[in-house]
């Protein structure tokens, strides 16, 4: 079986699937996915709170703790900030999600739902400490520092690759920037490290393929709370035809039983 590190080879992207419940981990997983992760607004969705610091760590370790009994396949953690903005935090985050199993996790140098990031110098504090604690577990562990601050508009590209450079010196095995400017950006992220680098598919980058972020140098493809979404237009779109208008037709496109109690391994 291939491992979750191995499965992360620059120029030979594969998708990570974000996955909000046993369920659709299961159907994932059953559908081709290599991998399965949590995703931190995906599972906020599902306790109705909005994304960004709604969650616990405790509740975050609990709901992966699902995942990994759901599915066969590495299952890794998005755990926003790590809960917290002080180092030794991260690296207790990192031992307890291998304590648990998990493959890896993501942790974000951006505070909660808002703009507001971490210094420099504390946030790449906080990667050397996660780091050194992936490290120090019993099971390989692949930590993924994020620079966040493109996405919610709180520095810019060359922030973001000072930042992702720094966090690549401090022992990080895998460095994400979602959702660049552009897609020379994302070339411009790729070719400043050696390591692996992971792209979101959402937004503008939904209309790129697997082969084109190959050819970028991608290793990774993660949907974050992509997918989860697209369910949530599907119920905002039904719903709003029945109680708008009775009109329950988007009902008669929902996936047959059968193939949805295949995926989740009922017996026939």
């Amino acid at each position: 079986m291939t491992t979750f590190r191995e499965l992360h080879q620059p120029g030979n992207p594969f998708i990570l699937a974000n996955a909000w419940d046993a369920g659709s981990a299961k159907m994932l997983a059953g559908l081709g996915a290599q991998a399965i992760a949590t995703s931190s607004a995906a599972y906020a969705f599902t306790v109705g709170v909005p994304d960004g610091g709604n969650v616990s760590r405790d509740d975050s370790l609990a709901h992966a703790q699902d995942l990994l009994a759901a599915v066969d396949v590495p299952v890794s953690g998005d755990f926003e900030d790590g809960f917290g903005p002080d180092p030794d935090t991260c690296a207790e985050t990192v031992r307890l999600s291998g304590e648990i199993g998990l493959a890896g996790i993501c942790i974000e140098d951006t505070i909660g739902a808002s703009a507001d990031f971490y210094d420099f110098d504390l946030a790449v504090e906080r990667v050397r400490a996660a780091s050194a604690a992936a490290r120090g577990l019993p099971d390989d562990f692949f930590f993924v520092a994020r620079a966040d601050g493109v996405m919610t508009r709180g520095y810019d590209i060359e922030e973001a690759i000072r930042r992702i450079q720094a966090f690549d010196e401090a022992g990080a095995d895998g460095l994400y920037v979602p959702m660049p400017r552009s897609f020379d950006d994302l070339k411009r992220i790729v070719a400043v490290t050696s390591k692996p680098v992971n792209v979101l598919a959402a937004g503008p980058y939904a209309k790129y393929s697997v082969a084109q972020f190959a050819e970028a140098g991608v290793a990774r493809i993660s949907l974050g709370s992509a997918l989860a979404r697209v369910t949530h237009r599907a119920i905002h779109d039904a719903a709003g035809a029945m109680f708008g208008q009775g009109d329950f037709t988007a009902l008669s496109e929902a996936l047959p039983g059968d193939v949805a109690d295949a995926l989740l391994g009922k017996p026939s």
